[in-house]
């Protein structure tokens, strides 16, 4: 049985192929029309699922959509006709998209694609839970959703169960929206919102939580059992495309930070105090979940399992025996758990553990990269499998910052050693040149480590795998004067793990590197700029190498030095990116 599964017209638009219960394809539309969070409808995502399922659309049982278009518009009427007339000017630049497309997503559907078979419709919520509770390596587990808004619902707290069944216990709806408070905060703090979340997870550290009180007083009612209401006079999401009001600007004192100027002590105090509050809120999900439920193990999905400084705490302080986030936890995760859920239905059989890994894009041949090395006529040399991983582990530990694209292109927001830049985690000085001259972006942002998974314990307080680098736990002191490129400005790191049975070449290569430097640890950051999806061809991966800083690049089986490189630069595809 082929399953199609489709995200798209709000962000993050994706497409995933669910084949005999198990995913054998799944990417974002933004790898290949090269536009950032793209949300169109995923077209070049659907064609490459069905080529690497090598299958056609006759050959596809059924497609479905993450969400259910009539239950959203639902939600946006009553939205509109509780805020009149304030909201006139939203309602009438919201209304042409819904009438003419979004409404009618199953004409849609067939226009874009001309699928001619069943169509199904799955809600928001269950898309993500589906996508977790299926792809993680339980048969019974309490889930947990959280994100801006599907539906109506903004988070879930369920089951899932040995028989495939999930069940959602409680909710809290719009416009009560841990995610939608968290982004207010990113357009307050001058980041774009659906992009830039992440950012203020980096930039909390270097605050105080000042502004924690004044949060927990004035715009979030929250209870001991994780439900919680916002105080809408502080909010214009419902009237408004922007996140916040005049009142909200007064009760911190001052209009919103302009993107692109310099930060200070209140940016950063307001950055640590929301980061604070969504923790606080999350922890209190999660206790209360397993209170209801007492399952021994939890699943998360929804923008807000992106927090990884919140799972991190959640997997040390609350009374679960281990957790599971889906890698790709947002909105084009949904097209994967949309599948599933249908799958599960259709097949009557759970597809379990239908994901053992987030490396599920496109691949290139040796063949296909050399067409193109030899294309735009750059200079590079073949090396066999043990001399690429030790050239390579070389180039790191002599300070040079490596290109490193290999296998199937990862789904989700992060880079895991198959589209990565690769440097040395020992140079103090290695987090500035990486933000300035290869990513080209701010400077207080963190770079990630990934570490062998067999030396996780060692390096880094923390005594589970961590594979999808949706985990912030501390480096060991006697290891942050020694990893100063990967430890945060608190002492923390964002880890990725990784086996020899998950990624044996990435494992290897950093195996190697510990032999020259005597850590197993690579700092590992994506390979893109800002605003740049991440590379998916070895055009998109040359571009990028040429254009920055970066000193090496190993993809396939070649090597390349910058230096030696004298292409005709007409050839070489290079584009420019919007900041994000």
């Amino acid at each position: 049985m082929n399953v199609l599964g489709i995200s798209c017209y709000y962000h993050d638009s994706a497409a995933a192929l669910i084949k005999d219960g198990i995913v054998v394809a799944a990417a974002q539309e933004e790898r290949f029309t090269r536009k950032k969070h793209d949300e169109a409808f995923p077209k070049n995502a659907i064609d490459y699922c069905l080529r690497e399922g090598r299958i056609t659309l006759d050959n596809v049982d059924c497609m479905v959509f993450y969400e259910k278009p009539f239950m959203k518009f639902d939600r946006i009427m009553e939205m509109f006709f509780h805020s009149a007339p304030s909201g006139v000017g939203m309602f009438l630049s919201a209304m042409p998209a819904w009438l003419k497309q979004k409404l009618w997503m199953e004409e849609d559907m067939r226009k874009q694609t001309g699928f001619r078979g069943e169509i199904k419709f799955t809600e928001h919520h269950l898309s993500h839970a589906a996508s977790a509770f299926y792809a993680s390596p339980f048969k019974r587990a309490a889930i947990l959703t959280v994100d801006g808004v599907g539906e109506w619902a903004t988070a879930t707290m369920g089951t899932g169960s040995e028989d495939g069944s999930i069940t959602m216990l409680r909710e809290i709806r719009f416009p009560h929206s841990l995610g939608l408070l968290y982004s207010a905060f990113t357009a307050y703090l001058g980041f774009k919102v659906n992009s830039g979340e992440y950012k203020v997870m980096g930039l909390a550290p270097h605050g105080k939580p000042t502004y924690y009180d004044v949060i927990m007083d004035k715009l979030i009612d929250l209870k001991e059992d994780g439900s919680f209401r916002l105080n809408m006079d502080y909010f214009s999401f419902m009237t408004e495309f922007k996140t916040t009001n005049e009142k909200f600007n007064e009760l911190f004192g001052g209009p919103p930070r302009t993107s692109e100027t310099e930060f200070n002590k209140k940016h950063y105090d307001l950055a640590r105090s929301i980061q604070a509050v969504t923790e606080e809120v999350m922890l209190k999900m999660t206790n209360s979940l397993y209170d209801q439920t007492k399952e021994k193990y939890l699943c998360m999905a929804g923008g807000v399992a992106l927090n990884c400084v919140a799972n991190g705490r959640i997997l040390r302080e609350c009374p679960y025996e281990d957790i599971y986030i889906q890698p790709a936890a947002g909105d084009a995760g949904g097209s994967v758990g949309c599948a599933a859920a249908v799958y599960n239905t259709l097949a009557k059989k759970p597809p379990f553990s239908m994901m053992n890994s987030a490396y599920l894009g496109p691949a290139f041949s040796d063949a296909e990269i050399e067409d193109y090395l030899k294309s735009v006529g750059a200079s590079y040399t073949k090396a066999p499998e043990e001399d690429l991983l030790k050239q390579t582990a070389r180039w790191v530990a002599d300070k040079r910052v490596v290109g490193w694209f290999q296998g199937r292109m990862e789904f989700g927001p992060r880079a895991l050693g198959a589209r990565s830049i690769l440097a040395d985690p020992t140079d103090p000085t290695m987090k500035d040149t990486l933000n300035a001259k290869i990513k080209l972006r701010e400077g207080f942002r963190p770079f990630a480590p990934t570490v062998t998974e067999e030396k996780i314990s060692e390096y880094f307080d923390i005594d589970c795998p961590s594979p999808y680098m949706l985990l912030v736990a501390n480096t060991r002191p006697e290891y942050r004067s020694k990893l100063p490129a990967i430890t945060h400005v608190d002492g923390t790191a964002r880890i990725q793990s990784v086996s020899s049975e998950q990624n044996r070449l990435y494992h290897g290569v950093i195996k190697e590197f510990g032999k020259l430097s005597g850590v197993e640890v690579v700092v590992n950051t994506s390979y893109n700029i800002r605003g740049e999806p991440l590379v998916c061809t070895p055009g998109d991966a040359y571009a990028c190498f040429m254009r920055t800083g970066m000193e090496a690049l190993a993809m396939g089986s070649f090597l390349m030095a910058k230096e030696d490189q004298h292409p005709d630069m007409d050839k070489v595809k290079i584009r420019d990116y919007e900041l994000d």
